[in-house]
């Protein structure tokens, strides 16, 4: 039984998109859903169901990091039969060719989380996004005015590093950028065989120190949408 999600058995689409904040859902739904009809307001985490090009598809507020995502992705899953997760957030650029407003499409999501060790104490398991989600969003960026690349993303449990530039070893392997949730969304849906893609904008960079503001986030954020939408039909 679900306790995060006051939903019935029917309201949550098969496909859904998973901004972290709860205004960006409402956001989403009434921008680009048709008919959208809220049915989650438990602890202020909104979620909406509507239509997009005649298919029913969801959005639901995710929180802030590998724990909170998880607890929504596992009940949409469980309890509500959702097949398709897109994470679309933002992402903090840690290469220097990787520029404010660009796309990143995450191939994979190293962490620094421990929690999949916990799960797989005898390894280090590698999560990955969904092959079919992967190509339909790149596809669908080709068709737009936006510099975008795919590769590996560094899903972090700290905000605030210490030290400052414990994000320089990761770089050198070649992580894009650096979220909080992608890697624990791509491992509770290799558990349970289903598909999952992170989409994030780089909304600032750990190199050059430079940030949108935030009325940039709100209008970039809107290819992001339109690709993950695009990826779902």
């Amino acid at each position: 039984m679900s306790i995060h999600i006051a939903a019935q058995k029917g309201d949550i689409a098969d496909t859904i998109l998973l901004p972290g904040d709860p205004k960006r859902a409402k956001w989403i739904a009434e921008n680009f859903l048709e008919n959208a009809i809220c049915y989650n307001e438990v602890r202020g985490m909104l979620g909406y169901t509507g239509t997009f090009q005649g298919k029913k598809v969801s959005v639901q507020g995710s929180g802030m990091g590998i724990p909170s995502i998880s607890i929504y992705a596992h009940e949409l899953i469980n309890e509500y039969g959702v097949k398709n997760l897109i994470r679309v957030g933002s992402a903090g650029s840690i290469q220097e060719d990787v520029k404010l407003e660009d796309i990143v499409i995450a191939m994979s999501a190293s962490t620094d989380s421990a929690i999949n060790k916990k799960l797989i104490p005898y390894g280090d398991f590698a999560p990955s996004a969904d092959y079919e989600l992967l190509h339909k969003a790149v596809e669908s960026v080709k068709q737009k005015e936006r510099n975008f690349k795919v590769g590996q993303v560094l899903s972090s449990d700290i905000f605030y590093s210490d030290p400052v530039d414990s994000w320089k070893k990761w770089a050198t392997h070649n992580c894009l950028c650096v979220e909080m949730e992608t890697a624990g969304l791509y491992s509770l849906a290799a558990r349970f065989n289903v598909n999952a893609l992170g989409i994030m904008t780089i909304s600032d960079s750990l190199i050059t120190g430079e940030a949108l503001s935030s009325e940039a986030r709100e209008s970039q954020l809107k290819t992001m949408v339109e690709i993950a939408l695009e990826a779902s039909i």
